[in-house]
Formats: C-alpha cells, structure tokens, sequence
C-alpha cells in the first residue's frame, strides 16, 4: 500500500504546483500500480492443480510417481507463475532424510489461456511413515514486483508406509507361572513335570503319557493331563514419549522400537493367538485431523499470505500436541489383527503428551488376564518400574524388552526392573539382535549383555 500513497502523494504534489508533466507521470504510475494488482489477482485466481498418484500403502523402499497439472483456467496469459509441490519438511529435511524426492517439484512457467503444465517427480520412501504428498503452493505476480500473490489448492494424497517386520524364528515369552491367578482359555503348551490330574486313555496318545500306577490299580489305561506353561497372546505396549529417544539417536532409536513391536506382532498372530497394542505416541491421521488437513478443501484457500514462508508454514506438521489419549489396537484373535496393527505403528509419531506410566494406568483394565504385557521401552526411569511392577502384582506376566541402551542405562534399567520383581528383560539395539528376540531372555549382570552400539 506504501506505493499507492507514494503515488497519491505526487499527483497531489503535481497538481498544487501545476506540474503537468510531473502529474502525468503520477497518473501512469498510478494506472500501472492499479493493473498490475488486478493482474496479479486475477493470475493467481485462475490457476487450478490436479495432482495423480497411486496412494496405496508401501513397503520401506518403495517410490510412487507423482503428477501434478496446473491449468489457466482463464483467458488472460499468465505472464510467470512459481509451482511447488509440497512435501513433509520433517522427512525431507532430516539428518537422515525418511524420503527422497527424484525431479524438480520446484518450476517457474508461463502459461497462456486454457493451457495446462504437467510437474512430474518420484518419491521413495526411506522409513515408515503416514505421508502427505501435496497440496500445491502457487506463487505469481506483476512483471515490475509491486505485487505478489500466494495460493495452496490441490488437496493432498496420503500415502502409509508399512514398518519393516524381522522374521522371529522363535516365540519364547512364557508366563513365569504354571498356572498362575487366571484362567487360560487355551493351553497351548503344556508341562510335563506338572501334572494336574488322569484320564481315561484315547486311541492316538503317546505312551509317554500313560500313567502306570493309575493303571495298575485300575486295570485300564490312564494317561496323565499337565498344566499349562504359557499365557495365550500379548499385548504390546509401546513407549513414544519423545522424551525417551534423544535426537543423537533418532531415527535409529524410534524405527526400531517399531520394528520390534511389529515384528512381535506378527510372531503372535502366525501362532493364531490373541495380540493388541496400546502407545503413548499420537496418530498422524488423528493429528491430521485435528489440524482440519483431511476434511476441507484446499481449492478455495485465500491467497492473503505475505511470503511462500508463511503459506507453507500453515501446512507443515505440529510438533506438540496436548492429546492425551492413547493408540490402541484391542487384544483380540482375527487374521486382520496383525493389518491393524501395523497400521497403526505405520502412523505412529513421537509425543510429549502422555507418560508411559499413565499408559500403564490407562490400559491396565482394557488388557485381558491371558495375554503377556510386552512393554517396548527406550528407557526405564522409576514411574515406569512401578508401573510394570503394579501390573504384574495385579496379576499380568510382563516382559520389557529395552531398545537401544548403553551400558550404564542398561544396568541402571535391569537393576530398576529387578526391583519390581519384572525378571523377563531382554536387549535389542539392532536389527540383528531382533531376529533373535523370541528366544533368548537376558539372565542378570553385565555378562549378559550383547555388545551395543549406544544410542542414548
């Protein structure tokens, strides 16, 4: 507006000093700054993006193809136009980038009436994620630079990418407890060294099962009926408070607590048994959501930003949030489980907003008796101790499998676990280690220990 005033200012000057030529040129000034603004206006309202791409869900190293067509809409030619494409900064801008973008996403064009351009580039995605491809940022104005306009239309695609899931050859994480405070409702391995009672003998027993004695004095066959030594299922509770996974090590630290839990969960549910999963992390689809990115449309957004900055800021992820409420994956059997689970670990982000004892607290009467809480921990301060400690002395058998610790976090963890009477600790600080996680449980002490790469 400084320009209209400039040019008000010296008609007026002109005028009161009878400066004929000095008023014209304060009425061409003021007819230039007039059509550029109604240029500029015009330009940027008549621009439309239609963005292609495939949004079906990937795995961790695959690319999708993206399309983006921006047409003049209008009659007048649009003299130079700015096009961005927009894509997650946090992904892109990372030490360790989560996606790579191959092509320019970035053009300058100009395009006269009722013409399109086509903008292609390639994005692989380098880690799981939920990831918003788009909206569009327009940028145009007058050819003397009084005016620039800025626009986001085009609504975004989201694409999932699914974590990574370590093959565990064995699943070993038994209840510490024969039978334990709660009734099983399936025995899925049995103890021979504890028998709970006889039977009658049915054609196809083993001999190993008879019992002699019972036989003897009955004069027919009796076969021995053991205990179970398992807890059915598990429920996976996962520790995302950003608090845990300090910047030295992330990503590392965060995809594999991830990779672990999912690997886990497909372990379970291969066996046909219950699994669930409760985090303290926030949903990105929640979070998108709440930010009102899925829902409205980005086509009649208001050109009313000063600079490319400020557009693109109101588009780019909020790293806090106040959401209290956790993610979770009820524990039950189904052959979709595992899908839903992955899922949602897929989604899964970082927050300071629930602490991993609150979780505890939260879930302790959502978790079935029967399955095995598996808490994924990056760290053990002592609220998190406790919290174990009040779910096993409420009757649940738990595990804590501690991602990513040094030495001393490591005796420091075990020493508060063991406090709480939580004895199934195990270690995992790569992927390789995770492969072997199902049947390997940490005894106490330093001996037990696998070499680390610290990460904390």
């Amino acid at each position: 507006m400084w320009w209209l005033a400039v040019v008000l200012l010296l008609i007026g000057v002109a005028v009161a000093l009878k400066a004929g030529l000095v008023a014209f040129a304060g009425y061409v000034l003021l007819g230039v700054y007039l059509l550029s603004r109604y240029l500029a206006r015009r330009w940027v309202h008549d621009l439309t993006a239609n963005r292609e791409c495939d949004a079906a869900p990937r795995e961790v190293g695959e690319s999708t193809e993206v399309a983006v067509t921006v047409t003049n809409t209008g009659t007048l030619p649009v003299a130079w136009v700015l096009v961005e494409d927009l894509v997650p900064d946090f992904a892109v801008k990372a030490r360790t980038p989560r996606l790579t973008v191959k092509g320019k996403r970035v053009h300058v064009v100009t395009l006269r009436g009722k013409r399109t351009k086509t903008i292609k580039y390639k994005v692989t995605f380098a880690a799981r994620g939920y990831y918003p491809l788009g909206p569009t940022l327009l940028e145009t104005g007058d050819v003397f630079g009084l005016h620039r306009r800025h626009r986001v239309i085009g609504k975004p695609v989201y694409v999932m990418v699914y974590p990574k899931v370590v093959p565990l050859p064995k699943y070993d994480f038994a209840s510490e407890r024969p039978i334990g405070e709660v009734r099983l409702q399936n025995r899925l391995h049995e103890d021979p060294t504890r028998t709970a009672g006889v039977r009658q003998y049915v054609l196809g027993d083993p001999l190993q099962r008879v019992h002699w004695k019972v036989t003897a004095r009955t004069g027919q066959l009796h076969c021995r009926i053991y205990e179970p030594t398992t807890l059915a299922g598990a429920t996976l509770l996962v520790d995302f408070h950003r608090d845990g996974y300090h910047k030295r090590g992330e990503p590392h630290r965060s995809e594999l607590a991830v990779t672990a839990a999912a690997s886990l969960a497909y372990a379970v549910s291969a066996l046909n048994q219950q699994i669930g999963l409760a985090s303290n992390g926030r949903d990105a689809a929640d979070r998108i959501r709440e930010e009102s990115l899925a829902a409205e449309s980005l086509e009649a957004q208001a050109e009313g930003h000063a600079t490319r900055e400020e557009a693109r800021a109101r588009f780019e992820m909020n790293e806090l949030t106040d959401r209290v409420r956790p993610v979770v994956v009820e524990t039950r059997r189904g052959f979709d489980q595992f899908q839903k689970i992955r899922e949602a670990l897929a989604r899964l982000e970082l927050s300071d907003a629930m602490t991993f004892a609150q979780l505890c607290l939260e879930m302790s009467a959502r978790v079935p008796r029967d399955a095995t809480v598996i808490a994924v921990l990056p760290r053990v301060p002592t609220e998190t101790a406790v919290a174990l400690g009040t779910l096993r002395r409420q009757g649940f058998a738990v595990t804590a499998i501690l991602i990513g610790l040094d030495e001393n976090h490591k005796l420091e963890a075990h020493g508060r676990l063991l406090a709480e009477r939580v004895r199934d600790i195990r270690y995992v600080n790569t992927e390789e280690e995770l492969a072997h996680l199902g049947g390997n449980t940490a005894a106490p002490g330093p001996a037990a220990y696998a070499v680390d790469i610290p990460l904390a």
